[in-house]
């Protein structure tokens, strides 16, 4: 089979035209890395020369790139994550497990090296737990947390369909079977976009077959069979409400969100202060339903 070209930094022209962003020269956008302490390597793309103050972290079974179009939009200094075990991280340090405290300490590490503390953090799902775990244990590293779509109240029955599809076939044989199994759990997403979103987050072997970037690192079982399960909640209901910076929850409306009524005013009752914002049009992945309803948002919070 014939290997398709990909280039990271060559597609940011077709998130701006697909979503109306004035697009006049390539953005400054690289690739950095952070040692980590024990020999693993935590990666991210930084946006822009200046040392970012935003630092962007992005859901399970996904990779930085999931924000390209909210950085373009809002055109300030970030840097977003590929979490350990997504992207061009190297895995966790419990493999593949989801656990987004160890996350949260290899992230402090790549905040620091990269940074200058205290900065804003948002997290979306599982970037937002991890987001979590690293607002309470280190605020001296964050001043503002924007949780997008995501509580301590999530869990399996809410995100079935979205372990459903991380659990799916863990290679494929044409580029275009795992197009069709994507356009079939996104239904509302452009194929345009979500041929992207594949070539950020799949690899294409020598022989021509494709696996998804994270299911790279599923050799290390967390569940039956290796299937990849929700992250662990207990006790993230008291550690939110020990927040002290403010904090901003963004919430899907529409199918798809694992955010419900219940979690929203749970949340209230544990951060009273903490702004909360709804977004018509989009589901769990709001940065890819509504981009610039979501970029404006940050930027507000962000300021």
């Amino acid at each position: 089979m014939d290997q398709i070209p990909y280039d990271e930094f060559s597609l940011f022209h077709e998130n701006a035209e697909e979503w109306g962003l004035p697009y006049e020269r390539d953005p400054f956008v690289r690739r950095e890395a952070t040692a980590l302490p024990d020999g693993r390597s935590l990666s991210g793309l930084r946006w822009g020369e200046e040392t970012p103050s935003l630092i962007m972290l992005h859901g399970g079974a996904q990779n930085a790139h999931t924000y390209d179009t909210v950085a373009l939009a809002i055109e300030r200094p970030l840097l977003t994550l590929d979490l350990p075990g997504h992207g061009h991280s190297d895995g966790g340090t419990q493999g593949k497990a989801m656990n987004p405290a160890s996350m949260a300490e290899d992230v402090a590490h790549a905040i620091e090296a990269h940074s200058r503390p205290p900065v804003v953090l948002v997290g979306m799902s599982l970037g937002g737990l991890t987001s979590l775990h690293l607002a309470a244990s280190r605020p001296d590293l964050i001043s503002r947390v924007a949780f997008i779509d995501i509580t301590p109240g999530v869990n399996g029955t809410k995100a079935q369909h979205i372990t459903a599809f991380v659990n799916g076939p863990e290679g494929f044989e044409s580029f275009d079977e795992l197009l069709a199994r994507t356009i079939e759990f996104n239904p509302t997403r452009s194929e345009s976009s979500l041929r992207r979103g594949i070539l950020h987050n799949a690899l294409q072997l020598e022989d021509g077959t494709w696996v998804w970037r994270w299911a790279r690192h599923r050799s290390n079982p967390t569940g039956a069979e290796g299937e990849i399960k929700s992250p662990p909640t207990e006790g993230l209901w008291d550690l939110l409400g020990s927040l002290t910076q403010p904090v901003m929850l963004v919430r899907g409306m529409d199918k798809g969100s694992v955010v419900d009524d219940d979690d929203e005013q749970e949340f209230r009752r544990r951060l009273p202060t903490a702004r909360i914002e709804h977004v018509q049009g989009a589901g769990h992945s709001i940065q890819g339903d509504q981009p610039l309803v979501l970029a404006t948002l940050i930027q507000e919070f962000a300021s």
